[in-house]
C-alpha cells in the first residue's frame, strides 16, 4: 500500500533534520493555541465585567494591571526561547554545517519561467562552464561549448534524483525572476535570487517520489513549476545516471 503523504497535518517527514523543525512548529501551534484561549477569556471577561449595567458612571482612578503586565513579559520569555533558544541554533546549524562535498552528492538547479532545469555533472563529476550568453532553446543551462568539463554534464528537467540515506549539496540559481525551491517532506524552502547562487543541502530517509513545488508567485505559469524528487538506492540512482550519461555519449538524446 502507497505510503500517505498528505492528511489532515503536516507532511511525512523524510529528511535527516526535519523531526526538529516539526517539533518547534508543533509547539509554535500550541502557545498560539494558549494565547488565543487566554485573550479570548480575558475580552469576554471584560465585556461581562465592564457591562454598562455594572458600571453606570465613569471610574477615572488609575487601572492596576500587574497581571497583565505580567502575563505580557511571559509572552516575550516564551518568544525570545523559541525564537534564540531554538529557531536561530536551527537555522545556523542548517545553514553552515554543510557536509563534506566528497561525501556527498552535488547538483545545479536552475530555475526558470517555468521548470526546474536539474544540472548534473557527468561521468567525471565536474561541472561545465556556465554563461547567460550561451542559453538557448537547445542548451537551457548554457553551458560553454568550448569547455570539455560540460561535454559530459546532462540536464532532468523537473526531476532530481538522489541517493537515499546520502547527503546532496544542491546550488540553486535563477535565470529570470524570484523562485522559490520548495520539497514539503524535506521541509525545506529557499528563494531563488536572480543573480545569485545559493546553497541548500539535506539527506532524505526514505525512498520515493515526492513532490518540488514553487513557493513565489513567478508569473503566470506558476502553476506550472511542479516537479519531483526521486529518492532511491544506491543501485537504483547509477542505473538511472549511466543510461543518462550513455544517452549524451551516443548522441541519442538532446538534453541541452
Amino acid at each position: 500500500m502507497e505510503e500517505k503523504i498528505y492528511g489532515y497535518w503536516l507532511p511525512i517527514d523524510i529528511s535527516t533534520h526535519g523531526h526538529v523543525i516539526d517539533w518547534l512548529i508543533n509547539w509554535l501551534h500550541v502557545f498560539m493555541i494558549a494565547l488565543f484561549v487566554g485573550w479570548g477569556v480575558f475580552f469576554v471577561y471584560c465585556l461581562v465585567k465592564f457591562r454598562k449595567g455594572s458600571n453606570p458612571h465613569a471610574t477615572y482612578d488609575p487601572v492596576k494591571g500587574k497581571v497583565s503586565k505580567y502575563v505580557e513579559i511571559g509572552v516575550v520569555i516564551v518568544e525570545a526561547l523559541l525564537l534564540v533558544g531554538l529557531s536561530m541554533p536551527l537555522w545556523a546549524q542548517f545553514k553552515n554545517d554543510f557536509p563534506d562535498p566528497a561525501n556527498a552528492q552535488v547538483v545545479r538547479v536552475v530555475a526558470e519561467q517555468f521548470a526546474w532545469n536539474v544540472h548534473y555533472g557527468g561521468k567525471d563529476g565536474v561541472f561545465g562552464r556556465t554563461a547567460p550568453q550561451f542559453v538557448t532553446s537547445d542548451n537551457l543551462l548554457g553551458l560553454d561549448p568550448d569547455d570539455d568539463a560540460g561535454k559530459d554534464d546532462f540536464n532532468a528537467i523537473n526531476t532530481l534524483h538522489m541517493v537515499v540515506d546520502k547527503p546532496i549539496i544542491v546550488h540553486l540559481s535563477a535565470k529570470d525572476v524570484i523562485h522559490s525551491f520548495k520539497v514539503p517532506v524535506l521541509r525545506l524552502t529557499q528563494d531563488v535570487i536572480p543573480g545569485q547562487e545559493i546553497k541548500v543541502w539535506f539527506e532524505a530517509t526514505k525512498t520515493g517520489t515526492f513532490d518540488i513545488a514553487c513557493a513565489q508567485l513567478c508569473g503566470l505559469g506558476h502553476y506550472r513549476m511542479r516537479g519531483q524528487l526521486v529518492v532511491e538506492s544506491e543501485e537504483a540512482f547509477k542505473t538511472w545516471f549511466d543510461e543518462q550519461a550513455s544517452e549524451i555519449e551516443t548522441g541519442e538524446d538532446d538534453f541541452f
